[in-house]
This record gives structure tokens, C-alpha cells and sequence, in this order.
């Protein structure tokens, strides 16, 4: 045997333990993913259909509608990260999402009306209700169709319509690699970047990476923890495809009457500064918070996103977040 023959056979057998290796690791990181999005799932039959929800907590309801790539588990953890203690938090995975299913006619006014299903099924009256990110859609579209079960209006960093500079995905050459993963609902590629690029994802979910390095090393978890998150990737993406088509249809804002708060950072990446102020500008009272930095998770700004809604609810004599 040739040195080269020698070579070539150690450089397969490394191959193979290297191969072994990650597929090992992909195996267990993804059946803990799968693991944890049905360990809290529950199943409403509403008049809407089975709804798909996650609860916790006690107080005062909250309905926390994820945004894109997310989930019940996402919304319970949103409202965690930014609303605070203090309420009974509901949660349900959108169109699309984990259990919830696509129905023939999925429209923003559709999942609104399937929002109300869920409350009425879960013999809720009345709610706060927050919408993050492309949640925000339906959000509005609540407040507007069931004006009666919206105590109070949120919309952090709202993926929602505004006319001249819409909602979009940054530009960069990684950021596109990573939509077409994430709309291939391909759950190993994007979790190879999870282990090779991990900062191709962060930019891609709208937070530029130098804010999150500079950020306390808290908010660097839980940046990271919301980019794992999205696994599953493939139980997620039918939702994903229809959270990317274009909110083409203004709504009629001026007519919600729910005390509204808007929340939005200048360097977010899905640059929803602009839908931010468009809202603003036309729910009557409505209040504006911006952020100079934070990207579209609001990193280094998760106590102030606390007690600006803590603040927000007490103005609205609503219960606080402590």
C-alpha cells in the first residue's frame, strides 16, 4: 500500500467518524426541538376549528400572537421576555404553525377571527392583546373585527402595512441563503448554520450581529435561544410561506378604540420603524416608543420594553406586568 493509498484511506475513515459525529448531534438537537413544541401544545375545538395554544400563568388575560418562524412556544416566550409576570398568558400557534392547520382561505382577517374563536373557547371576554412582528397583522385586524374582546393594543416591532417603505428581509447575500432555507423547510441546513454561521441567522432575523456582541451576555442567550427556537424549521414553514406574502391591504386604523401601544427600534434589519409610525399616526392615541438600537428582537432593551408596558397598562388602568 502507497503512502497516498495510506492517506486517502485515513482521510475517509475521519470522514466517516466526522459524518457519524454530526449526524449524532443533528439527531439529538433536533428530536429535543420536536420534543419540546408537543411537550406544552394543547388543542382547542373552537368555532374556528382545533386551534393549537400554550398557557401559563394566572391574572389578567393576555393573548400573545407570535410573529414569523415562531409558534405557541415563541408567543409564551415573548410575553415573558417583554411583557412581564402578572398575567394569563395564551398563546396560539398562527395558520401554518406546529398543530395549528392551514385553512382554505388563510387571510389576516381569518386568523383574527380564529384569535376571538379561542378566547370565546376558552371562555376569555376581554384580553390584552400583544402582537410581535408579523403577529401584528392580526393583532390589528382583532382589534378591528372584535373590537369588544381587546382591552389593550400592543404591537412590538410590528411587521404590518405601510405604503412608501414596507417590511422586508435585509439584503445581504446570508440573509437570502437563509430564506430560501428557511422557505425550503430545511431543518438540518439551517441548523448547520446554527454551528457554522451563527451570525448569518442573527442578521437574518433582523438584529445586525455587532448589537448583539456588544450586548450583556443575558441578552446574547436569548438571542441565541430565539434562533434555536425556530427549530423545528419544517413543522413551522407552512406558516412561514404565508407570513411572506406582502400586507398589501391597508387597515383601517383610525378605527381601533383599544389603548395602543407601538414599539419598534431605527437599526431593526425587517425595517419595521416605518409600519411603527404609520400606526401611530392613525390609532387615535396612540403612544410611540423607539428604540435608537436593538435590531428586531430590542436586545439590550428587554427590562425598558418591560416597564414601558408596565407603564402603558397602568396609564390604561389595566393590571401592570409586576
Amino acid at each position: 500500500m502507497t503512502g497516498l493509498q495510506t492517506a486517502l484511506i485515513a482521510l475517509l475513515l475521519l470522514t466517516v467518524v466526522v459524518g457519524g459525529l454530526v449526524s449524532y448531534r443533528y439527531a439529538q438537537d433536533i428530536a429535543t426541538a420536536r420534543a419540546a413544541v408537543s411537550e406544552g401544545a394543547r388543542i382547542a375545538r373552537t368555532a374556528a376549528g382545533p386551534l393549537e395554544y400554550g398557557e401559563t400563568g394566572s391574572g389578567t388575560p393576555l393573548l400573545s400572537i407570535h410573529g414569523a418562524g415562531g409558534g405557541y412556544d415563541q408567543g409564551l416566550a415573548n410575553a415573558t421576555d417583554l411583557v412581564g409576570s402578572g398575567f394569563r398568558i395564551i398563546a396560539p400557534s398562527r395558520f401554518g404553525y406546529l398543530g395549528t392547520s392551514v385553512p382554505t382561505h388563510p387571510s389576516t382577517d381569518a386568523q383574527a377571527d380564529a384569535h376571538a374563536a379561542l378566547l370565546d373557547a376558552l371562555q376569555v371576554d376581554e384580553a390584552i392583546v400583544v402582537g410581535i412582528s408579523a403577529g401584528a397583522r392580526s393583532a390589528i385586524a382583532l382589534a378591528l373585527r372584535h373590537p369588544q374582546v381587546v382591552s389593550a393594543l400592543i404591537l412590538i416591532v410590528p411587521a404590518s402595512f405601510e405604503p412608501t417603505s414596507p417590511v422586508a428581509i435585509e439584503e445581504s447575500r446570508g440573509s437570502w441563503l437563509a430564506f430560501w432555507l428557511v422557505n425550503a423547510g430545511a431543518d438540518f441546513a439551517w441548523w448547520t448554520l446554527e454551528v457554522i454561521a451563527p451570525s448569518v441567522l442573527v442578521r437574518f432575523i433582523g438584529v445586525p450581529p455587532t448589537v448583539v456582541s456588544a450586548a450583556p451576555e443575558a441578552e446574547q442567550v436569548r438571542v441565541h435561544r430565539i434562533v434555536r427556537s425556530i427549530q423545528p424549521l419544517s413543522q413551522r414553514v407552512r406558516g412561514i410561506n404565508l407570513d411572506s406574502v406582502p400586507d398589501t391591504k391597508p387597515p383601517q386604523l383610525e378605527r381601533i378604540t383599544a389603548p395602543t401601544l407601538i414599539v419598534s427600534a431605527k437599526d431593526d434589519l425587517f425595517n419595521t420603524l416605518p409600519a411603527a409610525r404609520f400606526a401611530a399616526s392613525r390609532i387615535p392615541n396612540a403612544r410611540l416608543k423607539v428604540f435608537e438600537t436593538g435590531g428586531h428582537l430590542l436586545v439590550g432593551h428587554q427590562d425598558d420594553v418591560v416597564a414601558e408596558v408596565a407603564g402603558f397598562l397602568r396609564a390604561a388602568r389595566l393590571q401592570g406586568s409586576n
